[in-house]
């Protein structure tokens, strides 16, 4: 496997921030036919919160409701991020998950409920070979930090916010995008999308 590294990001007038790292993995053809699927779509992203407990040796936890993922410094009620519950897209040559983002306390009073946290891998259209190179990207979209400020501060918590926050985000993202060359993914505390391939094969087992 051989992975390939691209970063990108870009600050708007308002004050919001966009990262996107894009990594190429290739592996074979038969173990990508394997994991190609909605199941592993969602172990893909309970590998991310993972791995984001394991780096911080567990000083950050990810905590799961219902209906929100929230990142805590060490419990509640330190909640750096909340998020909505996943949103999932499994079709074709691509998978995205999508967490928009809620609020917490890295997050601008005037950023809540904007934003969001995005995986998203892509194949080919044409399978051709032994081996397949596959993209995946780890997106932060319209954030809007707290360490930013507004007013005549934001010029000086931008560049806080480049020095500290968006560099830890940078380094944590670049490992666990190395990390994903073993296919060590986690399997999901909810289940919800193999939950639905099991049931669809059941119908079609019935039709």
């Amino acid at each position: 496997m051989s992975i390939c590294e691209e970063v990108e990001s870009e600050s708007a007038p308002d004050g919001s921030v966009t990262t996107k790292q894009v990594a190429e993995v290739t592996l074979p053809r038969a173990e990508l036919d394997r994991i190609w699927s909605a199941e592993y779509l969602e172990r893909l992203a309970a590998t991310y919160w993972r791995f984001l407990t394991r780096v911080s040796l567990g000083v950050l936890r990810v905590l799961y409701t219902r209906d929100a993922r929230e990142i805590a410094l060490v419990g509640r009620p330190l909640v750096l991020l909340r998020f909505h519950a996943p949103e999932y897209e499994a079709a074709g040559n691509r998978g995205v998950v999508t967490w928009r983002i809620d609020r917490g306390l890295l997050v601008a009073p005037t950023g809540r409920a904007s934003g969001w946290l995005r995986i998203k891998v892509t194949r080919p259209e044409e399978l051709e070979g032994d081996e397949i190179t596959v993209r995946v990207s780890s997106e932060v979209a319209n954030f809007y930090p707290a360490i930013g400020g507004w007013g005549w501060f934001s010029r000086i918590g931008r560049i806080l916010y480049r020095g500290t926050q968006l560099r830890i985000h940078v380094i944590v993202t670049h490992a666990f995008l190395r990390s994903l060359a073993r296919l060590d993914l986690q399997d999901s505390r909810v289940g919800a999308l193999r939950a639905r391939e099991i049931d669809a094969a059941a119908e079609a087992k019935a039709a």
